[in-house]
């Protein structure tokens, strides 16, 4: 059962996304997840970059960019002709959020700076996202996330203690600017009913990177040093971490000292270490892990995971096994939960596409996929039509001259 538009959050509120590549489509994503219309403009030739990036699903998308751009309209529009500015300008007046992620300056050159829309829509809360800090040296550098995580610090938290710098799996970075950047607009739109008037929320990408080394970071401030570097371990409680069962890797988070003595006793039966004077508390733990982690390695590697997984859970020690990501996908929990969705597709041999559901569930109900990832300018013709009144031989213009 899909959630009513009537109860979706944000039904009513109108996002131009001028955004491209991940963080600002992550931020109008998520806007969009929660009820509101979201207009993605994309170039008439190319598109969003990610249209091309990964594996192909149809003529024009790819699983990159549908990752994060469903619940969307796309329209194209060629923003360096003075109509493709104009009408940007005219979709701006009527909504309440623009979203862009040019380098610094670029959209004022465009005519789609802060001060110029929002002179004609005061009420417009206008989000820019940039690498840097729009005030500093660095406002002109374009952001990558990769070169974030290696200039935050993150790279060099990552991995194992003997292996050289590692970037996390996903773009971080971008994920958790977009999620930021989210957070921000709907502030802004909460305080904007109290006020009448929008905001300029600014975003760079090197600050939400600094941001999220979170606990590392400020043990790095307090030691005078980096911290070590610990892999799949925790740098604080032992033991925790991913290890190696007889028959494939498993989770385990033992959180307290309650805990690690029923782990000793009943999950690998080793009451000698639950009594030994070296392990009786997380701190001490820590200080001798190199005696101790060993000695839990071969216990573990000697037992079935299905065993450990049980004996875990009866002593009540948090714990899972280590899935491969099709796996979890798949998994009877990700299906129980409506994680993974099938959309409709023109262009695809199944006639459907996989897209991930929302992660927010309201009065019990999961928000749904209202809108599977746009077809590159599938939405033009609809958005001008509805949103601007344009003509039939209007559109038609604008696309002999190249500008949709």
């Amino acid at each position: 059962m899909q959630t009513d538009k009537r109860s979706l959050p944000l039904a009513g509120v109108r996002v131009l996304d001028l955004s491209r590549v991940l963080a600002g489509p992550w931020s109008a994503m998520v806007l969009g997840d929660l009820g509101a219309e979201v207009i993605k403009v994309e170039h008439p030739g190319r598109g969003d970059d990610t249209r091309d990036w990964g594996v192909r699903v149809g003529k024009t998308e790819t699983a990159y960019f549908n990752s994060v751009n469903r619940n969307k309209r796309s329209i194209t529009l060629d923003l360096q002709t003075p109509e493709g500015q104009q009408i940007a300008r005219d979709l701006a007046k009527t909504s309440d959020i623009f979203i862009q992620n040019f380098k610094s300056g670029g959209a004022a050159k465009l005519g789609l700076g802060y001060e110029a829309l929002s002179a004609e829509n005061p009420r417009l809360i206008y989000c820019s996202i940039t690498g840097y800090d729009s005030t500093g040296p660095e406002a002109k550098r374009p952001g990558y996330d990769l070169v974030v995580q290696g200039e935050a610090g993150l790279m060099a938290l990552n991995g194992e203690a003997h292996q050289p710098p590692l970037k996390f799996g996903v773009a971080a970075v971008d994920l958790f600017t977009g999620m930021y950047s989210a957070q921000a607009m709907l502030a802004a739109l909460y305080e904007r009913e109290r006020t009448g008037r929008g905001r300029h929320i600014e975003m760079a990408l090197f600050d939400c990177g600094l941001m999220i080394t979170a606990y590392y970071g400020l043990e790095a401030l307090l030691l005078g040093e980096d911290p070590p570097r610990y892999g799949n371990a925790h740098p604080s409680i032992v033991p925790y971490g991913v290890f190696d069962a007889a028959d494939g890797p498993l989770v385990i988070t033992v959180g307290n000292n309650a805990q690690f003595e029923r782990f000793c006793r009943e999950v690998i039966e080793r009451h000698d270490l639950a009594d030994d004077a070296r392990y009786k508390t997380n701190i001490l733990r820590g200080q001798n892990r190199e005696t101790l982690v060993p000695e839990l390695t071969r216990e573990l590697g000697s037992r079935p995971r299905k065993l450990l997984l049980e004996r875990l859970a009866q002593a009540g020690i948090p714990c899972g096994e280590v899935a491969g990501l099709r796996e979890a996908l798949l998994s009877p929990r990700a299906a129980q939960g409506g994680l993974v969705t099938q959309q409709p597709h023109p262009h695809t041999a199944s006639g459907t596409t996989p897209v991930l559901a929302p992660p927010w569930r309201f009065d019990g109900e999961r928000m749904p996929v209202r809108r599977a990832p746009p077809q590159l300018g599938e939405g033009t013709r609809d958005v001008l039509e509805e949103t601007l009144g344009y003509s039939a031989e209007k559109i038609a213009e604008l696309k002999d001259k190249g500008v949709i």
